[in-house]
């Protein structure tokens, strides 16, 4: 039974598990939680088979977080539009599921599955410029109550609505709770993005020795991201740290490029296109 190192390389210590692992994924769970893993690595045509299926034959709960897995991976490469259907179908399978007594460890349950799918619709609705409906749905996740990983995400979220609000001393608590929790948890991967939100955030607050802080911030987030094969972290990470260090600004931005193209060649077909239409993901090579 893979569970065990598929939960660790999702949300965990380990977010570079033997190939072995994810490839022997059977049941939904373990199917989900490859898809995670591979999302992660950057390799989204892999993860969209795996998402697609558990979609469309999945039983209702494993169906509505494979739709909000598969719209983070558009929103990965700036396919919004696209990612907030997915996440509006992600939320009608859950709201229609009764909450179990016991919830899971990680938020693989019915609370965490409508907090993912309500915090991926705000995500959606910030970049679409919806700012007062982003902040609504960030409110409603959070009163799902459903665990560390929606605390994290929620952190997320949140910064990123009062950075779009030009408001980055507002964002600074959002971006450390996420911090503090990923750490608290030991989940590396949400570790490592968690940094690179409060990064930003510092930056944006100028707080005392914000350039400091921020610099540490991200360099510790690529050294992990590079580690761990995180590419779907690393080159975001590399295009944060081109405007921190604008000494070396080329340096990251051929980095970013580099592990972009990578990433595009492992893409499926729509990933490659919501990216080519997106202005906020860079081409490689232009």
């Amino acid at each position: 039974m893979h569970e065990p190192a598929l939960r660790a390389a999702a949300f965990g210590s380990d977010p570079r598990p033997d190939p072995a692992v994810t490839r022997g994924a059977r049941s939904p769970r373990e199917r989900l939680l490859a898809a995670v893993v591979l999302g992660a690595q950057g390799r989204y045509a892999a993860a969209a088979t795996l998402l697609d299926a558990l979609r469309r034959q999945g039983e209702p709960l494993e169906a509505s977080l494979a739709a909000s897995a598969l719209a983070s991976h558009r929103r990965q490469l700036g396919g919004h539009r696209r990612a907030r259907a997915l996440d509006g179908e992600a939320f009608a399978k859950a709201a229609a599921l009764r909450a179990p007594d016991r919830p899971d460890p990680d938020g693989l349950d019915v609370r965490g599955a409508r907090a993912d799918a309500l915090l991926g619709l705000a995500a959606d609705n910030l970049a679409l410029g919806r700012l007062a409906a982003a902040r609504r749905l960030a409110a409603r996740a959070a009163e799902q109550d459903a665990g560390w990983r929606a605390r994290v995400r929620g952190g997320w979220v949140g910064a990123e609505i009062e950075l779009a609000a030009g408001q980055g001393a507002a964002a600074v608590p959002h971006a450390e709770r996420a911090f503090e929790t990923a750490v608290a948890r030991g989940a590396r991967r949400h570790v490592v993005k968690s940094r690179i939100v409060l990064a930003v955030a510092v930056r944006m607050a100028a707080a005392p020795d914000h350039r400091k802080i921020s610099d540490d911030l991200v360099g510790n987030a690529m050294a992990t991201a590079e580690e761990c094969e995180l590419l779907s972290l690393l080159w975001p990470a590399a295009l944060v740290a081109a405007d921190l260090r604008p000494g070396h600004a080329e340096e990251y931005r051929f980095r970013a490029a580099e592990v972009l193209h990578a990433v595009l060649r492992s893409a499926d077909p729509c990933g490659r296109r919501v990216a080519g239409e997106s202005p906020w993901v860079p081409v490689p090579g232009g």
